[in-house]
């Protein structure tokens, strides 16, 4: 492939990455502020067709673009850097487990690890970096609205986890879907 193939690539699935972003919606009923989107599903095909570093030039950027263009002001700042962790993750896990050999057992094991490590990722972020971050700039202390724990485990937990088995279900609904396409495309 050539490079000005690879960039036409990344730059089409940048764009519809990016797209994707401004459909989020939230799937926990009482924290409506924890918003799902798909647009994971262009960097994940990224992988499929180019390599974990083109995927990661897709996330580089989408991520650019929203901040450019569809920037929310503390919601962004605070949410995209953990959104940017989160996906890549979740992408790792796929590129390490499954894109070598691309079985459903091991699409399951990088729908798993994926997901935990999705889950971790943001549990952790959520208490060092969110929480403390909100509290200071968006003037929203968690603590003393539900308490830590109580957001961690009943709200971030159970989110993350929810997200990662519909990024995989989705990703291997879509994958299916346009395999006769991207095989032409493989690296």
């Amino acid at each position: 492939m050539t490079h000005t193939r690879k960039m036409a690539i990344i730059a089409i699935l940048s764009a519809i990455s990016f797209l994707l972003m401004f459909f989020d919606f939230p799937i926990l009923p009482g924290a409506s502020f924890l918003k799902l989107d798909f647009s994971i599903l262009p960097i994940l095909l990224g992988l499929v067709v180019l390599n974990l570093r083109g995927a990661f030039s897709i996330l580089l950027v989408r991520s650019v673009l929203k901040l450019l263009l569809n920037n929310q002001g503390v919601n962004t700042y605070i949410g995209l850097p953990m959104n940017i962790i989160a996906v890549a993750v979740f992408v790792i896990a796929f590129a390490l487990i499954w894109k070598k050999e691309q079985t459903i057992v091991r699409f399951l094991i990088a729908s798993v690890v994926g997901t935990l490590g999705l889950t971790v990722a943001m549990l952790l972020l959520n208490y060092i970096y969110a929480i403390p971050l909100y509290a200071t700039f968006a003037n929203f202390d968690i603590s003393k609205i539900l308490g830590v724990a109580n957001y961690l485990f009943a709200m971030v937990i159970p989110f993350n986890l929810l997200e990662g088995v519909v990024f995989a279900i989705a990703f291997w609904v879509i994958n299916l879907l346009l395999k006769p396409i991207l095989i032409k495309y493989e690296k």
